[in-house]
């Protein structure tokens, strides 16, 4: 697979995360903001939603790559790690927890799995018997 290809299915990948994670966080903010549910009753929802961003993003990642999905989807998790990771550890000064780090390798293998999927759903490859 060409680097400059890589590249883009990685950078469409990350985009697509942090736009469906970023419209997820105004819509349950906005839920929190007007109604008497707390921040702990969401946690699983906001988990479960983290993951499907995460497969989604290595979907079309692998969608857009059209070989070796499980390259291109553990890539655009382990970018995804990395720019938490330094957003976390540059403006907050933390590093990850283990339980971050679980999640975290969680996601990767996540967005892997759907690099594959978007490599074999999106592809025009046909297979004849």
């Amino acid at each position: 697979m060409e680097t400059k290809k890589l590249g883009t299915s990685i950078l469409y990948g990350i985009l697509t995360i942090f736009v469906l994670i970023t419209i997820s966080s105004l819509i349950l903010s906005t839920v929190l903001r007007f109604s008497d549910v707390q921040e702990n009753s969401i946690k699983l929802l906001v988990t479960i939603i983290s993951f499907i961003a995460l497969f989604v993003g290595g979907f079309v990642c692998g969608g857009k790559g059209q070989q070796k999905g499980w390259i291109s989807g553990s890539l655009t998790g382990i970018t995804y790690t990395l720019i938490i990771f330094l957003f976390q550890f540059l403006g907050y000064g933390n590093i990850f927890s283990g339980e971050q780090m679980v999640y975290h390798i969680c996601y990767i293998a996540t967005a892997m799995m759907g690099g594959v999927l978007g490599v074999n759903i999106m592809s025009d490859h046909t297979r004849k018997a």
